[in-house]
């Protein structure tokens, strides 16, 4: 590709492509359009391959000609740029898309395997599922395996979000907080009755309730985006914020098109 590294090559390239066509109503306003440049442009690279003596031109203007030079760079720029084309082409034919996955069993080398999501990780065996791929190398069950050549579908139900939100401190905080409210709708899982996989929190107060409860606390950072990508993978979340915090949880739940519902955690 030396035959394009110098500025404007490219441009002088398909100037001269256009021009060998031979359209003698070729003007610069069509050069403009077809190279999506300014016209300004097309006129300055113009003047520059007249110099070269590439084309020719009757006082800069249209009719255009390209000479047998000019002929000549085109021919040896367009084999320059077929051969590399031809090698990009060559080198994706063979590369490979590459997923990780954990190995429930002992994997080996090009085995057929089917894939299934559990508790939002994507998990790979020998017993057959909707989707399947090939094991590019040896794994041992519970390490990470790489795999290829994804096929079919995998089986996964998007997860639910509970949002409750509760006092900021200004308004009482975790004091102002109806503990045992969050604490029944932790037991009591999604509006369809399924178990909370993961608590969410967003601001001091919220956390504080999650560890008064006696809860783990799963997601903490950029809660709102990980909340959504835990539902996404099939994890049912309940998401404890401060006051407009919530805001910004139904914003990405919406965006994303994740079922949820919000509580007022206040008393």
């Amino acid at each position: 590709m030396k035959a394009f590294k110098k500025r404007g090559a490219l441009t002088h390239f398909q100037i001269l492509s256009e021009i060998s066509k031979q359209d003698p109503h070729l003007k610069q306003k069509d050069l403009a359009e077809k190279l999506d440049i300014t016209i300004q442009a097309v006129s300055e690279n113009i003047k520059t391959l007249i110099e070269l003596g590439y084309i020719t031109s009757k006082d800069g203007r249209s009719p255009y000609k390209i000479t047998q030079s000019g002929i000549d760079k085109v021919k040896k720029d367009a084999i320059s740029l077929r051969k590399y084309s031809d090698s990009v082409l060559e080198t994706m034919n063979h590369y490979k898309t590459i997923w990780p996955a954990i190995a429930k069993e002992n994997l080996e080398k090009d085995d057929i395997v089917g894939l299934f999501m559990e508790d939002g990780v994507l998990y790979a065996h020998k017993k057959e599922e909707n989707a399947t791929g090939v094991v590019l190398d040896d794994a041992e069950a519970n390490m990470d395996v790489a795999l290829t050549n994804l096929t079919g579908i995998i089986d996964m139900t998007v997860g639910e979000v509970t949002v409750i939100n509760v006092p900021t401190i200004k308004d009482g905080g975790s004091k102002a907080s109806d503990l045992e409210l969050i604490k029944n709708v932790y037991e009591k899982g999604t509006n369809s009755g399924e178990e909370i996989d993961k608590i969410a929190v967003a601001g001091t107060v919220s956390r504080a309730i999650v560890k008064k409860l006696g809860l783990s606390i799963d997601i903490e950072y950029a809660a709102p985006q990980a909340t959504a990508n835990a539902a996404r993978k099939g994890l049912n979340v309940l998401a404890i914020c401060v006051g407009d915090m919530s805001k910004a949880f139904t914003r990405e739940l919406e965006n994303e098109k994740i079922k949820y519902n919000i509580i007022d955690g206040g008393k």
